[in-house]
């Protein structure tokens, strides 16, 4: 066997853990099929900002309007639900395995679980031909007004494949066996327990039984679209988008809320202290699922809804916002004070928190009847949600795999500098694209505008969103480097039977920031060795 093969059977086993017990393998292989997803739908995005940045630029187009549409809806599915909630159930099932130490049933139904969730994206991209002709190449290539649902033949002008929502029904099915195995292992587990749940363990149900209410109304109306897509039934176009709709606001809750269940574990330990009231977190997460799921119209407003309604939802919607004052009032309080070392997992938790509170603001906004006629289905609607992602959900995530993979795989990783620099690029373009998007929302640019007016208040913040988002990618690039190396040169290490608690505390202590005098003997060392360079060239000419 030569030494690429050797390399690459190296990399199998490493990446899909094939020599370690059942969750450790499931676990790892959501985590990859999540990244994959993640990486395509970041393509979708970067090919979207492109298109945006080129018509201002130069007033052309480099992909068609079906790739372009079809980018804006594929970037959605694969990275909020490929990507997100797959990772974050990887995530839940992973870290209440190693916090209760429970013993996993019904695997079948897991694995069966992660195939439907899985082959469902295939069937919402669409069959991959060069040149369709009997065939809808581009199926997400569709938008939604209130008056015109989804493709349907009958009530939308552009009728679209039906796989594109049996696809949504095999998620759905995916969905649902991911919660109710995780709702299932946690009955068994607390059916005989005398203590407490631990508080990420409270935020990983309360996450399961959230994605269960809020995932309800999509499965009804994409049901309700595929009876009317068969003239069946009739539908209710605007009833149809309210069910719908409860989704897509939930989906902000259940892909933040593993964040906050990271924050309430990671900033007591990684501070050394007790969680300033435990009661209050408890409490807190309980009111996020009751007013997660109960505002599928405050993005509707303009749309013709009855006022009282409105108003209801306006007041629902700040209601969401109390568990989030005590969630950040009961961390402030936990952390006041406490001098804290910083490394990456602090690093990136501590962006967590303050990301949700400056994201958490422009989204308080959008609850706003009168603000809402300025910015209504504008950019700045995506910039508060990217705001939501980018600033606190993603850096949870960060914070969570620097001590997860180690744990996962028994390697620790590569590069600390490799990490820092990702999460300085990372932030830069980040903020480009948060920036960029609301500048372009409060000028009055409509969501989804592949072309727009040529004036320096749309072309500069679309440009600068483009040049964050290239930032933003090669940073991230350069994590999913550091990960491969770790994965095939990182040092050894075993964390059998180390409990959670102590492993995380370990792992920070070897991902510290780098000192001023590292910093210098680096750039001290790098023109040694340019110098170097040049000397060796010049002997050898």
């Amino acid at each position: 066997m030569n030494s690429a093969s050797k390399v690459l059977i190296n990399l199998v086993n490493a990446v899909f853990q094939l020599d370690k017990d059942w969750v450790s393998r499931i676990t790892m292989a959501m985590i990859v099929m999540s990244l994959i997803w993640g990486i395509l739908g970041i393509i979708d995005a970067l090919m979207v900002r492109i298109q945006e940045a080129s018509w201002g630029l130069s007033q052309t187009l480099v992909i068609t309007s079906q790739e372009y549409y079809a980018s804006v809806a594929l970037h959605a599915m694969r990275d909020l639900f490929g990507f997100a909630v797959q990772l974050e159930i990887a995530i839940f099932i992973f870290i209440s395995y190693k916090l209760l130490n429970f013993q996993p049933r019904a695997k079948w139904f897991l694995n069966i679980g992660f195939i439907l969730f899985n082959i469902s994206f295939m069937l919402l991209e669409g069959p991959i031909v060069a040149y369709p002709t009997f065939n809808d190449n581009y199926f997400p290539s569709n938008s939604w007004y209130y008056l015109n649902p989804y493709g349907i033949p009958g009530y939308s002008q552009y009728v679209i494949s039906p796989l594109w929502y049996f696809g949504w029904q095999l998620m759905d099915i995916g969905v649902y066996i991911f919660v109710i195995w995780l709702i299932y292992h946690y009955y068994l587990m607390t059916k005989n327990m005398k203590e407490k749940l631990p508080i990420f363990a409270v935020f990983a149900l309360m996450t399961s039984l959230m994605i269960a209410l809020g995932w309800s109304g999509e499965v009804a109306a994409n049901t309700w679209d595929i009876l009317a897509y068969y003239g069946l039934v009739g539908l209710d176009p605007i009833a149809n988008q309210i069910a719908f709709g409860i989704l897509w606001h939930s989906i902000v809750y259940i892909s933040w809320m593993p964040a906050v269940g990271a924050m309430y574990y990671l900033i007591p330990l990684l501070a050394g202290r007790p969680l300033y009231s435990d009661k209050m977190g408890r409490i807190a997460a309980l009111l996020y699922l009751i007013f997660s799921n109960n505002v599928p119209i405050h993005h509707l407003y303009m749309t013709d809804i009855p006022t009282d309604i409105k108003i209801l939802q306006e007041v629902l919607t700040y209601a969401v916002v109390v568990p989030s004052m005590m969630t950040f009032f009961n961390l402030w309080a936990t952390v006041k004070g406490v001098n804290i070392k910083m490394n990456l997992i602090t690093a990136w938790i501590s962006i967590s928190f303050a990301g949700a509170i400056a994201a958490g603001v422009t989204g308080i906004a959008n609850a706003d009847i009168a603000f809402d006629a300025i910015i209504h289905d504008s950019m700045w609607v995506p910039g508060h949600f990217h705001a939501m992602i980018f600033w606190s959900i993603v850096p949870a995530g960060f914070a969570t795999l620097y001590y997860m993979v180690p744990m996962l795989t028994g390697k620790m990783w590569y590069s600390t500098k490799l990490g820092w620099i990702h999460m300085a690029g990372y932030m830069i373009g980040t903020a480009l694209v948060i920036v960029g998007m609301e500048m372009t929302g409060l000028a009055g640019l409509i969501r989804k505008a592949e072309i727009y007016p040529l004036i320096p208040a749309y072309v500069t913040p679309e440009v600068m969103a483009t040049v964050g988002a290239v930032i933003a990618d090669f940073a991230t690039l350069l994590w999913a480097g550091d990960l491969v190396l770790t994965l095939l040169k990182g040092r050894n290490v075993n964390y059998e039977g180390v409990s959670v608690d102590n492993v995380v505390s370990s792992i920070a202590m070897q991902l510290g920031a780098p000192t001023l005098a590292e910093l210098k003997n680096d750039l001290k060392l790098s023109r040694i060795e340019k110098t170097l360079r040049i000397i060796r060239a010049n002997n050898k000419s």
